[in-house]
């Protein structure tokens, strides 16, 4: 007689999530972080049948579904395979994403535009959209959307990305004020560079090449160490759990104070290094 599984224990466990761009990156990291904590997962991916991150995975609590998140139908797809196979929908997280159309506004090709805007945008609305159908009934969930400095900050990356990274931010704060009285939570996460296939590529000219991405973002790492995928995923699951229930309609950055902090303290200085005050005409109090 074969071994019953294990019950699944963890901050999600027994809920269902739904995680769009799930085969690599922060998708992946976030599938295996859910699967570790309890939840059962639909990972949805443009290129299912691409080799994936995702190492061997608990039999039964991870469906993979091919899926293009511009496409409504696909999109509508994923999350009744969640409710059909696991019987509800508790976590919704639009991550899918692509860098799209690059190069200066007056050379702009629309057909490229268009189709990074449907990616990042279209994609995250239809995910609101039919993760509120079901969850609704429900009266809880969360829905979670990634987002980018370039939505916050001038200068951080092409512009229809920044232009559909920026309305994921103004949507979100949208929908959240519809969905409150459902008590269905909707927030943004904003990850700073972080070591995936599409910086890697953009570091390097080598999406596979992690490693050598990470030691070149590294130079310009705002704290002690380029991001990874699974530290983004620490905010992800704090949204996706009951510790952040009166969490809705905010803009979580995971990006070292990039966007927020910027600046260099000035009290980092030899200049300020014994004062302790500042008063009028520049009077100085020092510590002793």
């Amino acid at each position: 007689m074969s071994e019953p599984e294990p019950v699944p224990s963890g901050v999600l466990a027994g809920r269902v999530a739904v995680v769009t761009g799930g085969l690599s990156g922060i998708g992946a990291a976030a599938v295996r972080r859910f699967l570790d904590e309890g939840a059962s997962v639909v990972a949805g991916d443009l290129r299912a049948d691409r080799p994936s991150e995702l190492a061997a995975e608990p039999a039964g609590r991870l469906i993979v579904r091919s899926a293009d998140v511009a496409d409504e139908a696909d999109v509508r797809g994923l999350v009744d395979t969640a409710v059909e196979r696991f019987g509800r929908l508790d976590v919704m997280f639009n991550n899918a994403g692509v860098l799209g159309a690059i190069g200066p506004i007056a050379t702009a090709d629309m057909d490229e535009v268009d189709r990074t805007l449907a990616v990042n945008l279209r994609g995250v609305f239809l995910g609101m959209k039919h993760a509120a159908r079901v969850m609704r009934p429900l009266r809880s969930g969360s829905i979670i959307s990634t987002s980018s400095p370039a939505g916050l900050a001038g200068g951080q990356g092409p512009h229809a990305y920044s232009a559909a990274k920026a309305a994921v931010i103004g949507l979100t704060r949208s929908v959240a004020a519809e969905l409150r009285a459902d008590r269905i939570r909707v927030n943004t996460v904003v990850p700073g560079a972080t070591v995936t296939a599409m910086m890697a590529d953009v570091a390097t000219g080598d999406a596979a090449d992690l490693e050598g991405a990470a030691e070149k973002m590294a130079a310009t790492a705002w704290m002690d160490r380029p991001i990874r995928p699974e530290d983004v995923v620490e905010a992800v699951l704090f949204l996706a759990s009951d510790a952040s229930r009166f969490v809705t309609g905010e803009t979580l950055s995971v990006d070292g104070g990039m966007t927020s902090a910027p600046g260099s303290s000035p009290f980092l200085t030899e200049r300020f290094a014994g004062t302790s005050a500042i008063f009028e005409n520049g009077r100085r109090t020092e510590r002793h």
